[in-house]
């Protein structure tokens, strides 16, 4: 066959690769074709495969058996240095840059440009930084260090580090989790950019939306098997969503009508100067009330005023009639309230401690015997709700910190709702989490609205704030612009008082 009739082999092909950790498969068929050119959706619910996947790729793990080939030639990476002079880089949720050395020594680092007598090249490796970026369409200061660097801002060094390797295949594990919108946009508007110079993109994301915007082609995962892969134009949610659980999923968001009674919080004019302004509003029992708007709105401020972690000025705070004191979370956790945080490794979780010692944190005096809490008395209690929530431990005595991000977050809700609360705040209850896990959230706090529990929620998903809310209160720049009913919170009405600062007219 002639040159010109023959078709280019795929820049990076995966099939039947298979792994396994002792008796544990974690993968049994990883299947993935990337083109050049093209951005490429590897999607499934947690423990699918697709960080087994990722790890074969990029030489941390090796396969056991099946196949890759790197522009038609047989490989496999024995270690990351290989996979990168490869031109494979990974682009992870969290970089891990050396926080002490500047932006542009991090991009060079081990091949800085020398002059004679092997002397750095800095003011070459500076221009080389600004070149870079200047591709990229950003402004980061290439002289600065990269302690402090958003996660967006370090996630762009790392591209920028791939793109000075001339890597042809750029992997992104969940880049968009820590991301605001607008941080999420410059991101797209890059891969997009890197797609069409014909490099091979593989995106992993948990947000439907996103993959949607972004990807050309999609490959699903179940319970480390290839599934299906396909155009993006050729699928949907629906079909998407049955593919990587194995079962229809009715409803995402499963609301169960609950009976709404009286207000069990009400939040009085609190107002923390250049944080939030004149916050009124109330929960009821039974009712589930969504904080809506855009990142930086001030809503995760004010759940934590309300919890008592931030500072408010002047108003008050009341629940069940009672006024709860400023800045003292105990009181606040003694009078009923429980809070999810946003961070659940960094603020709702001791990751070094075991699911039952989590579960059981915030109770634990009220536990102990004698001023000693023994297993006998904590296991009890941790099995209850680790049972309750479905939490996917080989035991209670697993360090929490080994969990998938769907299980660790139902570890913080046990612990929360072990104190049997009368108000439970969960503030971005399902960021980072599988779309099965998601449905189990939902169902959760669904049930937990039905026996009577307060539930404020704040989350940046519109299809979980319009799913699951009775009602809507939509923030910005530190105020209240809306409060909708269920039947009138749509996503236009939503995003318009985000952005706008007041509600649409009818």
């Amino acid at each position: 066959m002639s040159d010109e009739g023959r078709v280019a082999p795929p820049v990076l092909l995966l099939s039947q690769v298979a792994k396994s950790f002792g008796a544990v498969v974690a993968l049994k068929n990883g299947t993935l074709t990337l083109e050049g050119g093209s951005i490429h959706a590897l999607v499934g619910e947690n423990g699918a495969g697709k960080s087994t996947i990722v790890k074969i790729i990029a030489g941390l793990y090796q396969r056991d058996s099946g196949e890759m080939q790197l522009r038609g030639e047989t490989v496999d990476f024995k270690t990351t240095a290989e996979a990168k002079s490869a031109g494979i880089a990974v682009i992870y949720q969290e970089p891990t840059l050396f926080p002490d050395l500047s932006v542009t020594e991090n991009i060079f680092m081990g091949r800085q440009p020398v002059k004679s007598l092997r002397r750095i090249d800095r003011a070459q490796m500076r221009r080389n930084a600004l070149d870079l970026f200047a591709r990229l369409g950003v402004g980061i200061d290439p002289d600065r260090p990269a302690r402090g660097l958003s996660i967006a801002d370090q996630q762009i060094i790392e591209i920028a580090k791939a793109i000075s390797l001339d890597a042809r295949v750029l992997i992104m594990d969940e880049p968009t989790a820590a991301l605001s919108g607008i941080e999420v946009d410059r991101l797209f508007t890059i891969a997009r950019a890197l797609r069409d110079e014909g490099r091979a993109i593989a995106f992993i994301s948990h947000r439907f939306d996103e993959i949607f915007a972004l990807c050309d082609t999609i490959t699903v995962m179940r319970d480390g098997e290839f599934i299906s892969s396909g155009p993006i134009a050729e699928t949907s949610v629906e079909i998407m969503v049955r593919q990587m659980v194995g079962r229809d999923i009715e409803q995402l968001f499963p609301k169960e009508p609950a009976e709404i009674g009286e207000p069990v919080l009400e939040v009085d004019r609190i107002t923390e100067p250049g944080v939030f302004h004149d916050i009124t509003f109330n929960v009821r029992s039974g009712e589930i009330v969504a904080l809506a708007g855009l990142v930086g709105a001030g809503r995760s401020e004010v759940a934590r005023a309300i919890f008592g972690v931030d500072p408010y000025k002047t108003g008050s705070v009341k629940l069940n009639g009672k006024t709860v004191p400023k800045r003292d979370p105990a009181s606040s956790m003694r009078a009923g309230i429980g809070l999810v945080p946003e961070d659940r490794r960094g603020q709702g979780l001791v990751m070094g401690f075991s699911v039952a010692w989590n579960t059981t944190l915030a109770i634990r005096k009220r536990l102990a015997r004698a001023g000693i809490l023994t297993p006998s008395l904590e296991n009890p209690v941790a099995a209850r709700w680790a049972s309750a929530l479905q939490v996917k431990a080989s035991a209670l005595s697993t360090e929490v910190g080994t969990l998938s991000g769907g299980n660790q977050q139902k570890v913080v809700m046990a612990k929360w709702l072990a104190t049997a609360p009368k108000l439970l705040i969960v503030d971005e209850p399902t960021r980072g989490i599988d779309v099965g896990t998601k449905s189990d959230i939902h169902r959760l706090i669904s049930q937990l609205a039905g026996e009577g529990l307060g539930v404020l929620m704040i989350s940046s998903e519109l299809p979980e704030v319009l799913g699951m809310a009775d009602r809507v209160l939509v923030m910005h720049e530190g105020r209240i612009t809306a409060e909708l009913d269920r039947a009138d919170a749509t996503s236009e009405s939503v995003m318009f008082a985000a952005t706008h600062g007041t509600a649409a007219s009818a």
